[in-house]
């Protein structure tokens, strides 16, 4: 009788909308009506739990880019996006705040492992043939991960501010204006200026802590989804209906009529 009070109460509706998980139809509301819990499938193969030689690649990636975040907030508290100061608070995160350069040193290889991550993966959804329909949608958000991860690496390379950052990013800028169409726009947004300095660092530390984290965490979000949708992130993509309804045709037409 509690519970079923609980479950009944304008408090209990209003914040899950269904009641207490005890039927199959309450259950599949609390998969659907959770942000989280929707974007795992209900069911899962057993080929989908064997581990297998790709080490799950994307949820390798998922992990490092939760552990980017973490320590990349650490980060900021010290930073300041600054050519006066931006050096000397990387020398002060290594030498004097504590565990300053453990977690740089976190936040600077999960950057690079992410890379590699992100790129075996996307070699193993190729070489898998997991890009053919009904998953080519899914491989184009991939693919625009892929490129949200470059850009996160990227832009993170030059907030240390030191001579090889300057140097490094000087020359990956000159690459913008061979950029299709929107070359010397590409290049004025990069780099604010007609070279490296200050306009510079303080767009790349916007794109590095706001715009590219949100835009990766909204296909990430789509990414998984599509997965669920599209019948598992392992195994043989489910047969379209088409095809299904094809097959049924084909066995209802007796052998050996003419």
């Amino acid at each position: 009788m509690a519970t079923q009070k609980i479950v009944e109460s304008q408090l209990w509706r209003s914040i899950f909308r269904h009641g207490y998980p005890d039927t199959p139809l309450n259950q599949s509301l609390v998969m659907m009506g959770n942000v989280f819990l929707h974007l795992h499938p209900v069911k899962v193969s057993r080929q989908a739990m064997k581990i297998t030689y790709t080490w799950c690649m994307g949820g390798i990636s998922f992990f490092l880019f939760l552990l980017l975040t973490i320590t990349g907030v650490f980060l900021m508290f010290y930073y300041v996006p600054h050519p006066d100061v931006a050096y000397q608070n990387i020398n002060q995160l290594n030498s004097v705040v504590a565990f300053g350069n453990l977690v740089r040193n976190m936040h600077r290889w999960s950057a690079h492992l992410m890379v590699v991550s992100v790129t075996l993966h996307m070699i193993r959804v190729f070489y898998h043939g997991a890009y053919k329909p009904p998953r080519e949608f899914n491989w184009v958000v991939g693919v625009l991960l892929f490129f949200v991860t470059l850009f996160l690496s990227f832009t993170g390379y030059l907030l240390p501010w030191d001579q090889i950052a300057i140097w490094a990013i000087t020359v990956g800028t000159t690459l913008a204006p061979y950029t299709p169409l929107l070359g010397d726009t590409v290049y004025k947004v990069l780099l604010g200026g007609s070279a490296v300095g200050q306009e510079t660092l303080i767009r790349f530390y916007v794109g590095h802590v706001i715009l590219l984290p949100l835009a990766g965490a909204l296909l990430m979000a789509v990414h998984f989804w599509r997965i669920r949708k599209d019948g598992g992130a392992a195994g043989p993509p489910p047969a379209p209906s088409r095809s299904i309804k094809a097959g049924a045709e084909k066995e209802r037409i007796p052998t050996g009529v003419r």
